[in-house]
């Protein structure tokens, strides 16, 4: 490992354009104090009414019942929910459900409409229901305990999707992922798109080298409102790294906690020059990700031992579009490798959606741009949701015992289907 300890660390500040946007990197200090919540934001997010997502005491946030105009043909889009918390579901909803879906927006399917789902779509194929509670915004971690609350109720099922999308592995370090999407907050109507409030997360002990466990620190809706207070929320999240690397990262920042870096990179057995200005960049997005990549093989030791002690089945999905599939269209190694050789090497039921989208992108004559604009609206679109499904179906098929009643193995030329063409000529 190749460390260089400088005593200071200092970037010049650098005016910064994102679109419409332009802003000046500020300290991390600065940052946080500057970009704290409104209490008028939170007011509308407490109301419940019309938002996209709602309050949870545990989860921070999960979805609510909303009509988003971010369809893909500039349509709105309906989402809700059922009274168990999951998106509402159209396909054999009254039959027994024996299948859970657990992630971020691309399981919740975020940008299409409750029938619109890739869920309702397999739902329609295998004549039985699946309960999709995904949720946009959460991380690795996030969906693990989101998964650990739901199947301790009735809702419970012997089959569990566990869905695992491109930045969540660093989702699950954050304290509150508000702190990072500020310009996305800053153009959303304040308070009716709220989310990415303090949840359960992933901390690193930087003296024993272990992940701990932590849940929501702002559990009620009076404590929501300290997310106003600049001096706490700072103070609360002075020391958290994943933070101080992704701020930097997207160019908001200028500094982060050099030394704590340092140990972190030890750890991790990343090589990280302090004095390398130039590409100081480049080195945290390559400390941030290895460091959330270790954060979901532990979430995924965490899912396997669960599965194990309570007699489920656990089905893996993981899709990176916007970089891992990018960089096999491109031909370079893929950022997850470690999770995959992870993944195969402790026997897990796995899909790959990288591999899919890139022997299909392989079959066209498409630019990348031209090929993502076939089934993604920034999430998948109705179409790509078909695509998913499709290209799913064949795996879930083969996991689920026994199979759906669709895809039952057998000679007859008819499955008895008591009344269903009665009345009919």
């Amino acid at each position: 490992m190749k460390l260089k300890l400088a005593i200071v660390f200092i970037v010049a500040s650098i005016t910064m354009t994102y679109g419409q946007a332009t802003f000046q990197k500020s300290t991390y200090k600065e940052y946080i104090n500057h970009n704290v919540a409104s209490k008028a934001e939170l007011d509308i997010f407490l109301s419940n009414k019309g938002t996209w997502a709602q309050f949870s005491p545990e989860m921070g946030y999960v979805l609510g019942n909303s009509m988003p105009h971010d369809g893909h043909s500039k349509n709105f889009t309906i989402s809700t929910i059922q009274k168990n918390g999951a998106r509402t579901q159209i396909n054999y909803k009254d039959k027994p459900c024996r299948i859970n879906v657990y992630g971020n927006s691309f399981a919740q399917c975020h940008q299409a409409s409750d029938g619109e789902t890739w869920e309702e779509m397999l739902a329609a194929s295998f004549g039985e229901p699946i309960r999709n509670f995904g949720m946009g915004g959460y991380g690795a971690y996030q969906s693990y305990r989101r998964m650990l609350k739901e199947e301790a109720t009735k809702y419970n099922a012997k089959n569990i999707v566990f869905y695992i999308w491109g930045d969540d592995h660093q989702r699950s370090l954050l304290q509150t992922r508000y702190m990072a999407t500020k310009l996305w907050n800053d153009k959303m109507d304040s308070g009716y798109s709220f989310h990415g409030n303090f949840w359960p997360y992933l901390d690193f002990d930087l003296n024993t080298g272990k992940f701990s466990e932590h849940d929501n620190k702002l559990n009620t809706p009076q404590l929501l409102y300290k997310m106003t207070d600049p001096v706490w929320m700072y103070e609360i999240l002075k020391d958290n790294l994943a933070l101080q690397a992704l701020n930097f990262v997207q160019g908001y920042t200028s500094d982060f906690d050099t030394l704590k870096m340092v140990k972190l990179a030890k750890w991790l057995n990343v090589d990280f020059d302090v004095n390398d200005a130039k590409n100081m960049s480049v080195q945290i997005e390559r400390l941030l990700d290895t460091f959330g990549y270790a954060a979901n093989l532990y979430i995924l030791d965490k899912v396997k031992a669960y599965a194990k002690a309570n007699d489920k089945n656990v089905l893996v999905v993981i899709f990176d579009p916007y970089k891992v599939t990018r960089q096999l269209m491109l031909n370079i190694p893929r950022a997850d490798q470690v999770m995959v050789d992870y993944l195969k090497k402790e026997h897990f039921n796995y899909f790959d959606m990288n591999v899919v989208h890139y022997e299909d992108f392989k079959k066209t004559r498409a630019t990348i741009e031209e090929y993502y604009t076939k089934y993604f609206t920034g999430h998948y679109d109705p179409v790509g949701n078909m695509f998913f499904a499709t290209s799913i179906k064949s795996t879930m098929v083969n996991w689920l015992n026994p199979r759906p009643i669709t895809f039952q193995e057998t000679d007859k030329q008819y499955i008895n289907f008591k009344d269903y063409l009665q009345g009919l000529k």
